[in-house]
């Protein structure tokens, strides 16, 4: 009978590893279970009997103003004198990826979207959160002396919008969030995984902000008292389960889950069916 060739040690420690692996994969797989089980409970948003008409074509007005901490970029669609809605982009972005969603947006409303800090043309005071940013967000609408605007976010921008209405929740008149998540952890493996790895190659204080934050608490988001929207695509870079957990915990809020879509798909790529849940959930 042949011995294996394989050093008792080294198949110890192949079998550790298969184990790991193999742990790894039933929680994932179970938590991909419950992940749809809980979205399940709400179903998909039906939008398709929803008209859009065509986005304005005229140039945005760019403007800047000086806030406490930082100068803002910001830019204007739409004609003046609307109710107001202020756009947050996410992280690595600017005002300009919000830029369709803006122009479908100033068919109804003034849209002022804005650069967050050490973003666009903002200018950069070296340190960032999103206790920071929901600050510079609620000094640009007091600055401007805009009266219970709807304050819409993307992605890191989502997170921005919900902390400041649970900051200064006389604020807002309303929110709608699109793809936020509550706390690090319930970003995908994969795609926190993408962002160590950018990391690795070069440090960045915007990737630090998405690995350490945000931590929005249930006693945080039931602070937030004015109707908010939760919009979270199918296959977004979060689970389906956050996405249920903040609608669960705020308590004036609805939930929107888009078929077939991604992260970005639905508003920065194009913004349309952003612009169809806004249309549905703020008329």
């Amino acid at each position: 009978m042949r011995k294996s060739k394989i050093p008792k040690m080294k198949r110890a420690s192949l079998i550790a590893v298969g184990c790991a692996v193999l742990a790894g994969a039933v929680t994932v797989g179970s938590f991909l279970i419950y992940d749809r089980i809980q979205a399940d409970r709400y179903g998909f948003s039906k939008l398709d009997n929803i008209s859009v008409p065509a986005p304005i074509t005229d140039e945005a007005i760019e403007l800047d103003v000086k806030l406490d901490e930082i100068t803002m970029h910001y830019a204007v669609y739409g004609k003046t004198g609307r109710q107001p809605v202020v756009l947050i982009h996410g992280n690595s972005s600017s005002h300009l990826g919000l830029d369709s969603l803006a122009r479908y947006l100033a068919n109804d409303f003034t849209v002022y979207s804005i650069d967050s800090r050490c973003h666009g043309q903002s200018s950069d005071p070296g340190v960032i959160s999103y206790d920071l940013m929901a600050e510079d967000s609620a000094q640009f609408i007091k600055k401007l002396n805009l009266k219970k605007p709807y304050i819409l976010g993307h992605s890191d921008g989502a997170i921005v919008a919900l902390t400041l209405a649970y900051t200064y929740p006389d604020i807002p008149g309303a929110v709608i969030a699109y793809g936020a998540n509550s706390r690090p952890d319930m970003m995908k493996p994969y795609f926190t995984l993408g962002v160590l790895l950018s990391n690795l190659q070069h440090h960045d204080k915007l990737n630090d902000l998405m690995l350490t934050l945000p931590d929005m608490t249930a006693d945080k988001l039931s602070k937030i008292t004015c109707p908010t929207d939760i919009v979270i695509a199918e296959n977004d870079i979060m689970w389906l389960s956050d996405a249920v957990f903040m609608h669960d915990k705020i308590r004036l809020s609805s939930l929107d889950i888009l078929k077939g879509e991604n992260h970005s798909s639905y508003v920065s790529l194009n913004g349309k069916k952003a612009y169809k849940t806004a249309i549905n959930f703020l008329k």
